[in-house]
């Protein structure tokens, strides 16, 4: 396979919080697994060392899957070394290739991994794509709130060789990635440091420039997520290569879950679609239904892919609500009845919306009422009295199918590489030769005296049945072919020794045929950056960085947002959401009506969260909205 993606190849790339989470990835049908290392990640708790990244990437290699590791922190002065050996580390480590935001990574003496540009560096524009493409990276992972055509836009302006990579799954952050400092400015957690608050999922009061609620106490700036699953021929088309999932917080069985059923569309794709293939090795068989919406998602949305929505947030709760599941009928002393529209089972997570807010409960038991297939009698976790506004007719969802779960914490997938065997005699013994779906080959040999077979009707049939046995194997046998001068006795344990000893050494030619991706060269001169200055929301945080902006042309450098230089009030947060958009105080929406379009577009907002007070701009021509706000003083302080 070679080092490089090809334009034809369709990579599935899948989160990994742990090596043994990214190992069950792979086995689901991911093509590849980002990973964070001990340090400088952007996910403060999901670090992982480097011995178990490297044990995950001899697994991955087995499939010709890649491992790629998160660089991707702004870095200080200070933390630029222990970078440059963590580099080293993870190269030495056999790792792809490292997702990084700080271009200050690029000045220093690094090994010649492979460089994919994170979505922290906010890239939306053709240029700035082109850019980070010149400069030596190979794949680009674009903001989620492009659209199709701007997607199709940034490839045209792309060389050939370089990937496009895009969200296709998972929690979406409200601000364009990079672009938020809302959570250093309140706590002095750095989202660009990967210590998100996530002020977004807060409940705020909407207020206009006259104090008036527009919207009281909603998460206002929670989006739902990301659910892409209808639009992947339509990405493929405009020229994304790798689809990724978001999601190195989540557990073993959401990656299951999201990674399987991406596999599946994907492989629907590739079977209608000859021109295209997948880019990692071995068919995966998947040993439960996958269904998106029995994992945590507070919703989902297409975002931006189809242009601007009206239903993209998730105003009520940043919670998991579920998928609907009945109503209820009656509500007993300790129990309540529930018409449901499918079977339930003890232990089930049920919810439902009181007053604006999600009430969970769990059902300690679930049994069906007489011999009704559709009524159930549910006992749950707490006293009846305990559940607020619990009553007929209330509509109940379920966000924890138990036995879907007990299903998917077992073996829930089998990945297999396709193979072809021929076995033959030799002049003193018998070889088997297996050669697998990407054209690897390996022979194993056994001597042995050859005797005649004393029942010549049965010889063959008792040693295709041993040399069959791949079972336990990375491989799935498709044919045998057996060529032998006349039929020999063959003990089963020579059969069994000759075909492990192939396996064995199949699997070893295929980690030698394995080629690592090369660093892509930057090109010479030096590309010169799209715009001659960085405002602190370039996030440039040390001198290396610094001095690799200034070797490509910019000539003003404001420092990150977390060297406390802004003294003002500046943009914590800048989004393509719009808050006077979805309460329809749009001016384009309003275009035509007489009276309302000036006083719309006059009016500021504010974002009340107790005593904290955000005001709210709005850049019509850009069609974005920006958050402003001060950093507190405790945390200018650094106390």
């Amino acid at each position: 396979m070679p080092g490089n993606l090809p334009s034809s190849r369709l990579e599935l790339l899948a989160p990994a919080k742990t090596a043994e989470i990214g190992r069950e990835a792979i086995l689901h049908g991911a093509d590849a697994v980002y990973i964070g290392g001990p340090s400088f990640g952007a996910r403060h708790n999901a670090g992982n060392t480097v011995g178990e990244i490297a044990r995950l990437v001899e697994f991955a290699h087995r499939y010709h899957a890649r491992i790629y590791a998160t660089l991707n922190t702004i870095l200080r002065d200070d933390e630029l070394e222990p970078a440059r050996r963590l580099v080293r580390e993870l190269y030495d480590a056999g790792v792809d290739a490292l997702i990084v935001q700080d271009m200050g990574l690029l000045e220093l003496d690094l090994p010649p991994i492979d460089l994919h540009a994170s979505t922290q560096c906010d890239i939306r524009t053709p240029e700035k794509a082109r850019f980070l493409a010149d400069v030596g990276f190979s794949q680009i992972v674009l903001a989620r709130e492009l659209a199709v055509p701007e997607i199709a836009a940034v490839r045209a302006a792309l060389p050939a060789g370089t990937v496009i990579e895009h969200f296709i799954h998972g929690a979406l952050c409200v601000a364009y990635s990079g672009l938020c400092n809302i959570s250093h400015a309140h706590t002095g957690r750095s989202a660009n440091r990967g210590d998100c608050s996530q002020a977004c999922r807060l409940p705020y009061t909407l207020e206009d420039a006259q104090g008036r609620v527009v919207a009281f106490d909603k998460h206002l700036l929670s989006m739902k997520d990301n659910n892409q699953s209808a639009h992947l021929g339509a990405m493929i088309d405009a020229g994304v290569r790798s689809f990724k999932i978001e999601g190195r917080y989540k557990e073993a069985g959401y990656v299951k879950n999201i990674t399987g059923h991406y596999r599946l569309l994907l492989d629907e794709i590739l079977n209608r679609r000859p021109e295209l293939a997948q880019a990692s090795s071995g068919r995966t068989q998947l040993l439960f239904a996958p269904n998106p919406d029995k994992t945590f998602h507070r919703g989902s949305t297409d975002y931006f892919a189809n242009g601007r929505q009206a239903d993209i947030s998730a105003f009520d709760t940043p919670a998991f609500v579920g998928v609907p599941l009945g109503t209820v009928t009656q509500v007993g002393a300790d129990w309540f009845e529930l018409e449901a529209d499918e079977p339930l089972a003890n232990g089930d997570g049920l919810t439902y919306m009181h007053k604006r807010s999600v009430v969970g409960v769990q059902a300690n038991r679930a049994e069906p009422v007489g011999n009704s297939a559709t009524l159930w009698r549910v006992w749950p976790n707490e006293p009846i009295a305990a559940l607020p506004g619990l009553r007929a007719g209330t509509a109940v969802s379920r966000n924890r199918d138990h036995a879907w779960e007990r299903a998917l914490a077992k073996n829930s997938a089998l990945r297999r590489i396709e193979v072809w065997a021929w076995f033959a005699d030799s002049a003193d013994g018998y070889t088997l030769t297996l050669q697998d779906t990407d054209g690897i080959a390996a022979t194993a040999a056994v001597a042995l005296d050859k005797q005649p077979a004393q029942n010549q009707g049965q010889a063959e049939t008792a040693l295709r049945e041993q040399l069959g046995r791949f079972g336990g194997t990375d491989f799935a046998l498709q044919q045998l072919v057996v060529n032998w001068s006349q039929p020999w006795f063959m003990p089963t344990s020579v059969a069994n020794r000759l075909r492990r000893d192939a396996v064995a050494q199949l699997k070893a030619a295929r980690l030698a045929a394995y080629e690592r991706p090369a660093r892509k060269p930057a090109v010479e001169p030096p590309a010169v950056y799209p715009e001659p200055a960085l405002s602190y929301l370039a996030n440039v945080y040390n001198q290396a960085a610094r001095a690799f902006y200034a070797r490509h042309g910019v000539k003003l450098i404001d420092a990150a947002y977390e060297a406390h230089g802004e003294t003002g009030e500046v943009s914590l947060m800048i989004t393509r959401h719009c808050l006077r958009y979805s309460f329809s105080l749009c001016p384009k929406q309003a275009k035509g009506i007489e009276g309302v379009q000036g006083q719309v577009r006059a009016e500021p907002m504010t974002l009340v969260n107790g005593n904290e007070r955000l005001t709210l701009k709005f850049d019509c021509r850009a069609c974005e909205m920006h958050v402003m706000g001060r950093m507190k003083k405790h945390v200018r302080n650094g106390l």
